[in-house]
């Protein structure tokens, strides 16, 4: 039988005992029918999982209590962050769930040229929220004990003058590039991949991008829509750079 894994926020330990938190403790009960003496593993995103017992079910808590501790070695060696032009609809849940499954470390929604997505501050909170849940979502179910960090959205420009400056390998999807994956070379500090919105990447983002020191990256001679387009690139780089 395959092993519950919950994320839940809370410093975990051999031998506590606690409350899950309302969200993952619902989830324990009403959807997976968990009962009083189940196990279940649970991981707050230091590495390890934490082999776990419910011990008492209440009206509005579930408690469990920790039972052991088994760090993972399951994090790809190549560090890579996703820059991604914020897509419309649920194509910006399955682009955070698949590429937390493909291994990166991060995710910058971007406010880019020819974003249509437009977030006010309330409503950019919230979808922060609900990447971010769908990113611990996506690590309870690939195995990953480290969920990757979503930050805030933000407009390319600004994103771009924040960059810190080490040897990154900076990469951005384009249509017309002739670099290939397997031609790159990268540090041990990774790199970060830019892909545009549906509508691609303005002139203006890749003169800035390219200001910047980002490097066109070319996947093969059809163009993918933005959903596609950096999953593709993801799989490529793990495996030739990363988890291959």
């Amino acid at each position: 039988m395959r092993a519950i894994r919950l994320h839940a926020e809370l410093p975990l330990a051999i031998g506590a005992e606690l409350a899950l938190p309302p969200q993952a403790g619902e989830h324990a009960i009403r959807v997976l029918r968990l009962e009083e003496g189940d196990p279940l593993v649970l991981f707050n995103g230091d590495g390890s999982d934490y082999q776990a017992r419910i011990c008492a079910i209440g009206k509005r808590e579930v408690t469990v209590q920790i039972t052991s501790r088994q760090p993972l070695q399951n994090e790809s060696p190549l560090p890579l962050i996703l820059a991604q032009g914020i897509a419309r609809g649920d194509k910006m849940d399955l682009i955070v769930q698949k590429a937390t499954e493909l291994g990166v470390v991060g995710i910058v929604p971007l406010l880019t040229e020819r974003s249509e997505v437009k977030l006010d501050p309330t409503r950019a909170q919230k979808r922060l929220s609900h990447w971010r849940a769908v990113a611990a979502s996506a690590c309870e179910q690939c195995g990953r004990a480290r969920v990757p960090e979503i930050q805030p959205a933000t407009a390319l420009s600004a994103w771009l003058e924040a960059l810190p400056a080490n040897d990154s390998l900076r990469l951005a999807l384009l249509p017309e590039a002739t670099l290939a994956c397997r031609e790159l070379q990268f540090a041990k500090t990774g790199g970060v991949l830019v892909v545009g919105p549906e509508g691609g990447l303005g002139d203006r983002d890749i003169t800035a991008l390219r200001d910047a020191g980002f490097k066109g990256l070319r996947l093969g001679p059809r163009v993918l829509r933005t959903e596609t387009a950096g999953m593709a690139a993801l799989a490529s780089l793990q495996t030739l750079h990363g988890d291959g």
